[in-house]
């Protein structure tokens, strides 16, 4: 059996209204279209999740949205969960241990320096920094989500949008 996590980082976000709070922070025209870019790459090689969980920061959920759309995936299907929003990567795996074992593919759309962290506890290279729209494809050889280590991984694959 087979388990993905995909790891993604929310798309370049804006910082031009300074009455918003960070939670309401929207994307760049330019992050838009870097998650559309990085959304079709997956779609090519037949990745797509069965459930995505965003952090509840609106740039998060949005790259969520745009994702889910170019995979044909389900909008209400879209979960949002404020660990992903925490800081403590410890709490994230913890989360994603928990997930229902009839979901194979997973996708988590969150936040730095916690989506770098958690793909480098499983990357044999590690990254400097998980650039924003970036995206860390995870491959487990499991049958449950609580399974899954350094030891069980099959293969990695890192998604950089272009510069």
């Amino acid at each position: 059996m087979q388990k993905i996590l995909g790891i993604i980082r929310h798309a370049k976000s804006t910082w031009d209204y300074e009455s918003v709070s960070d939670l309401d922070r929207p994307l760049k025209e330019s992050g838009i279209n870097k998650t559309i870019d990085i959304a079709q790459q997956l779609k090519k090689l037949n990745i797509s999740p069965d459930l995505i969980i965003s952090s509840p920061a609106i740039r998060a959920l949005h790259t969520a949205v745009i994702t889910a759309r170019v995979l044909n995936f389900p909008f209400e299907k879209i979960l949002i969960s404020p660990i992903i929003y925490g800081d403590a990567e410890e709490d994230i795996l913890k989360f994603i241990k928990a997930t229902h074992d009839n979901v194979n593919n997973l996708f988590i759309f969150g936040h730095n320096p916690v989506v770098t962290g958690l793909s480098n506890y499983f990357l044999k290279r590690p990254l400097d920094n998980l650039p924003t729209s970036g995206a860390v494809i995870l491959k487990f050889e499991i049958s449950y989500w609580n399974e899954i280590s350094k030891k069980t991984i099959h293969s990695e694959t890192v998604f950089l949008p272009e510069k």
